[in-house]
């Protein structure tokens, strides 16, 4: 089979302005929810997307983005990692054991911490790396067989496991079933949250941020709106 030429990147003046319209319906959500714009931290999904849609977010302001696999995001980030001031980094995929320590070098934040081996896999790599590692648990809040993330009546093991490990911590992260309504999930994730004096809440995306800011998200995962849908790369 013939591969197709890769999708171009969308013009520059449309990422900036899906950016601002984004930004704005974080800020009106946040008014309806009497919430403080501030507190919700906009983490652009810059997965599978070209050079130069990832250079039009940069120009037009973002400096934290999510990422699904490790290595993608090498290539992608390896060139601008000590060029841009303030980059933050998250990953929002899962994550095999034996990237622990690739995973540790480029990110930030690992949002999805979901069993006792991959958090030892952490710890170890932070501790080889001499560097603090930053995680948020990932719930699997609809029970999905085929979702990753850990039981809500999981949470409160792997997050005493996380901590005797020496991870740090700083919250929960879920991704609703797609075929149910959010908001009962995101209130579960609220709750459970609250529960153990966890403050971050990683929780919605393009077709749901704002109901997840009304529930009380501290970042919200968007790449559609931002960039455009984008297709997989086709198979050989």
């Amino acid at each position: 089979m013939t591969l197709s030429s890769p999708d171009p990147a969308p013009p520059s003046s449309a990422v900036a302005a899906r950016l601002e319209r984004v930004r704005r319906g974080i800020s009106d959500a946040c008014g309806v929810a009497g919430r403080d714009p501030g507190s919700v931290t906009l983490t652009a999904v810059s997965k599978t997307q070209p050079p130069g849609a990832i250079d039009a977010a940069l120009a037009a302001g973002q400096r934290v983005f999510g990422e699904n696999r490790v290595q993608e995001a090498q290539g992608r980030w390896d060139g601008r990692r000590n060029s841009v001031p303030g980059l933050e980094l998250r990953l929002i995929g899962p994550l095999q054991s034996n990237k622990a320590a690739e995973a540790v070098a480029l990110f930030d934040v690992i949002e999805t911490l979901d069993r006792p081996k991959l958090a030892d896999a952490l710890a170890a790599a932070g501790a080889r790396a001499g560097k603090p590692v930053h995680v948020l648990i990932q719930v699997n809040t609809g029970a999905e067989p085929q979702k990753a993330g850990v039981l809500p009546a999981g949470v409160s093991e792997l997050l005493d496991h996380a901590r005797a490990a020496g991870l740090i911590v700083e919250g929960l992260m879920c991704i609703p079933p797609a075929d149910e309504a959010p908001g009962p999930h995101f209130a579960l994730l609220r709750k459970l949250a609250h529960r153990h004096g966890l403050e971050a809440l990683s929780m919605g995306m393009s077709g749901d941020y704002e109901t997840a800011i009304r529930f009380g998200a501290t970042h919200v995962r968007v790449g559609s709106s931002l960039f455009g849908e984008r297709k997989p790369p086709e198979s050989p």
